[in-house]
Order: structure tokens, then sequence, then C-alpha cells
């Protein structure tokens, strides 16, 4: 199977575990995409129904709103019940780095809501370490770009500014800057988040620690889900 065939396995399975009547964190990037298809098939069936979906970003909700999936966000809706999102790389302790897409500050938000953050990756997201295949994502404030990009060297990171099809800065739906910052294989990464998050002008960082709930992971032989703990 090609990689978008395993995505598509990847998200439906994670489709299974909504239930009628839930909040839900529509995450962003092209495996989540196949989510929305899956939840948007199943409200038309009737298999699900008083679904309320909170996207993470300008494109999950175009897309949603294209597919009849019913929105309504975190001000009326606090607590998310399950999100399902992506994610760029996966360690063995389940810690992500995400923002591959560009909506990592509200797919944190989102993830700090929910009860529950299911992801869903191919195997070739997998690795022992973070860090081994992706840089880290770290969103910074116009207004911060060039101490913050000092900074991240300080830290022994190659920060490199993310750049949009047209070879100019790409603009996050906050209005800010992307930094994509190579770290290398990252031994500790609680400890470097610890330290972005010190920083005024770092907005958010592409490192989860602790927030997903289980990994769905398809692989060429099957599906495997992975679980804290």
């Amino acid at each position: 199977m090609n990689s978008e065939e395993l995505k598509r396995i990847a998200a439906e399975k994670a489709v299974s575990f909504v239930q009628p009547g839930m909040i839900i964190g529509l995450g962003t990037g092209s495996t989540t995409k196949y989510a929305l298809l899956k939840i948007s098939e199943k409200l038309k069936s009737g298999e699900l129904h008083d679904i309320t979906g909170i996207p993470t970003s300008g494109k999950t909700e175009t897309l949603a709103k294209e597919l009849g999936i019913p929105l309504t966000n975190l001000n009326r809706n606090p607590e998310i019940d399950l999100t399902i999102d992506g994610a760029d790389e996966v360690d063995e302790n389940l810690n992500l780095i995400k923002g591959g897409g560009g909506a990592l500050l509200r797919e944190k938000v989102v993830a700090q809501a929910s009860k529950a953050e299911i992801i869903i990756v191919d195997e070739t997201k997998i690795s022992v370490n973070l860090g081994e295949k992706w840089a880290v994502p770290v969103e910074v404030l116009q207004f911060a770009l060039e101490p913050e990009r000092n900074f991240l060297s300080r830290l022994g990171g190659k920060p490199r500014l993310r750049l949009n099809g047209n070879g100019e800065p790409y603009v996050t739906d906050e209005e800010n800057f992307i930094l994509d910052t190579d770290f290398g294989t990252i031994e500790n990464p609680a400890a470097l988040a610890q330290k972005l998050e010190a920083r005024a002008g770092i907005v958010e960082h592409g490192l989860f620690i602790g927030l997903a709930s289980k990994v769905i992971v398809a692989k060429s032989e099957g599906v495997e889900i992975l679980r804290k703990g």
C-alpha cells in the first residue's frame, strides 16, 4: 500500500472511537483530512449524529464546512471530548513533533483542552527519539524574529525561516513566523520544551509532551495502536 492508503486506514480507525454527541477536535494536515472525510460520511449515513467539531486551522475549518461537519469554538465549548490529529514524528514515549502544517499553536491549545488525543500516523513517522527525522517548528512573533533565531542557535539548533510557495515568509493563522529548527536527536524533549517556553518572543513550539492518549500507526501489515505506558 502507498502512503496515502496507509494514512486513510489510520484515520478511519481513529474515527471508530468517535461517539454520537461528542465535541471533536479536528486536526490539520494530510492525514487528518481522511478523518474528516470519514466523519462526514458517517454523519450523512446517520451512523454518527450530534457531532460538533472544533477546527485547528483555517484550512480545516474550510474543509469541515465543505463536508457538512457542524462547527463550534472553544469559547462556546471549552472542553473537548476527543481530538484526532496527525504528527510529523512520534517517539517511543508518545511525545510528538507537530507543526509541519503550520497550525501548531491552535493544535496545542486544542490538545490541552481535550480529554483524549488520538494521533494518526504511518510507520515512517515513528522514531526512538524526537529530532531523528524532523526539525522542531518554533512559532515566533514577527517582532522577535532575529532575537529568537539567535536564541535557537545558542541552544544548538539550526533555525530556518519557513517560506511559502512564493518564497516569502510563511505566516500562521495567528500572524506569526515559523523557524523550523533542527536540534538533531533530542535526548530530553521536556527540558528543551521548558527552555523554549521561557522566551517571550516564542509564541509556541512543536514539541507536544505527554499530550497523546494513543497513537494509531498504519503499517503495511496492518494497524497498530500505541498507548501511554
